[in-house]
């Protein structure tokens, strides 16, 4: 995966707009306002972080070298993904996506439904 297929996968979820709060060099991919996903996606090494739940978050960490905690970010709740070829592009892909819907699944309704989720009734 390129710095391009990484955009672009990051901006293909319904909602999702790249801002930069942190100046040009890193891209801050956000839904609804909240942070799914952010990268300097012009450095040497290309990374992202990404949001994930607290016990997956730790057995990813153990599972993976190229997954470690997130870089100045709350490392419990983000880890950052090394993407230099080791990892399949699907699980990064994956990782994205459950990033992405992690930050869906505690908006309001109202929110969701706008972004076309189902909200069970």
């Amino acid at each position: 995966m390129n710095r391009r297929e990484l955009r672009d996968h990051c901006l293909s979820f319904p909602g999702a707009e790249e801002t930069f709060p942190f100046g040009a060099d890193t891209s801050v991919f956000k839904v609804a306002y909240k942070m799914f996903a952010l990268s300097r996606l012009g450095a040497d090494e290309l990374r992202i972080s990404l949001k994930c739940e607290p016990t997956l978050a730790e057995r990813l960490r153990e599972a993976h070298a190229e997954v470690i905690p997130g870089y100045h970010l709350n490392k419990r709740h983000w880890n950052t993904v090394i993407v230099d070829g080791r990892l399949r592009e699907q699980m990064i892909r994956d990782m994205i996506e459950d990033s992405y819907d992690l930050v869906v699944s505690r908006l309001p309704e109202r929110r969701r439904r706008a972004l076309g989720w189902r909200v069970d009734e």
